[in-house]
């Protein structure tokens, strides 16, 4: 599946980022591209890994550097937070090995400008996420549709879903996405919650407690309150409760607030004007492939639907809540997911709902909203 950000970087800067949470492809991500640009034979690009113990006994500076005598172009340094001193390392990788273009992969945790000044200004950072529907509906179907922008469906959509119906009907997809399509290795012959899970784990064990150097004895606090967001429903967190819950303070339990959202385990989301270290005025789950993984039997379905939507729409849009629970705002204008259609419209709301084949003036499929990047 080749992905609409492989198109958006610009390979041609010295220093790339491209961070994501864990199991989105990060690794496949930079072996299509070396594929793609470069002949095997030339050796002009490397794919290495830091989980190699080949790197604990040699520096990534002095690799580098004899890579570029041998006539290396383009290295590709995988899961490069697995490196002791990385930015340093990094920092020396540009410094001492002109016209080497150098391509890292690290955790979304990872914050690669606030929290190392030494690559500040020097790198280019990008996310890669999980596949959106579009993506998913794509490699299931054979097809390529494009994406719309969301100025595109807000205005355009019944055009849009006029193209995708005379091939497909997406709604028969639309629940498979919603269970099991975010995390591409669904395409793996394996129990898919059981990867998922595993891979929760390693999201919280290695992402989080390694970068933000929390003690290993904190790890069952962060899970605890991990399962505490995720089993109630999206909602003000009540910070003293889950403080007393997992028995920490209430700014600890905000701090791992914010790095389970870094981890792009949970979305919290504001209100206008506001912004961390406030409380959040919602908490949800990333994605609903992990509501499914964690509590199947306590999940309502409009939780789901919203949960898709905030998905869909925040790393290229800014999310709010609005001033009723069931409305958000998007870049300032108010959005409201529905499972059926509103007895009711108002004028200056746009409508996504959810069992919704093709719209009909601001009332548009929410499927839809999948079709984003």
């Amino acid at each position: 599946m080749r992905r609409l950000l492989m198109d958006e970087i610009d390979w041609h800067a010295p220093l790339i980022g491209i961070k994501g949470t864990r199991g989105v492809g990060k690794t496949s991500f930079l072996l299509q591209y070396a594929k793609e640009n470069f002949d095997v034979r030339r050796r002009k690009c490397l794919y290495i890994n830091m989980n190699n113990f080949y790197f604990q006994g040699r520096g990534l500076a002095d690799f580098a550097r004899e890579f570029r005598l041998g006539g290396g172009e383009v290295l590709l340094i995988d899961q490069v937070f697995k490196q002791p001193d990385w930015s340093s390392e990094l920092r020396r990788c540009h410094d001492e090995n002109p016209g080497l273009r150098i391509v890292f992969t690290g955790s979304s945790v990872m914050r690669l400008k606030e929290e190392n000044p030494e690559l500040n200004g020097l790198v280019k950072s990008y996310n890669l996420r999980g596949f959106s529907f579009r993506e998913f509906l794509n490699l299931q179907t054979g097809f390529d549709f494009p994406a719309c922008s969301l100025n595109d469906i807000v205005h355009n959509h019944e055009h849009i879903a006029d193209n995708v119906l005379a091939k497909v009907d997406p709604l028969e997809f639309f629940q498979s996405y919603l269970h099991h399509g975010f995390y591409p290795f669904f395409l793996e012959k394996r129990n898919f919650s059981e990867n998922l899970l595993k891979t929760m784990n390693m999201m919280l064990e290695v992402d989080i407690l390694l970068i933000k150097q929390i003690e290993l004895k904190y790890l069952p606090k962060l899970k605890k309150l991990l399962y505490l967001l995720a089993v109630d429903r999206p909602a003000a967190p009540n910070v003293s409760a889950l403080a007393h819950e997992i028995a920490t303070s209430r700014a600890t339990v905000m701090n791992y607030i914010k790095y389970l959202s870094d981890a792009r385990l949970i979305n919290i989301i504001y209100h206008d004007g506001e912004s961390f270290p406030k409380k959040p005025a919602r908490v949800m789950m990333h994605n609903s492939n992990l509501m499914y993984s964690i509590y199947p039997n306590r999940m309502e379905r409009m939780d789901v639907m919203e949960t898709f939507f905030q998905n869909a729409l925040w790393a290229y849009h800014d999310v709010r809540l609005g001033d009723r629970p069931d409305t958000f705002l998007v870049d300032g204008n108010p959005f409201r997911v529905c499972l059926d259609s509103p007895h009711r419209m108002k004028s200056n709301i746009i409508y996504t709902q959810a069992d919704l084949r093709k719209g009909n003036g601001q009332q548009i499929p929410l499927w839809m909203m999948g079709f984003l990047y």
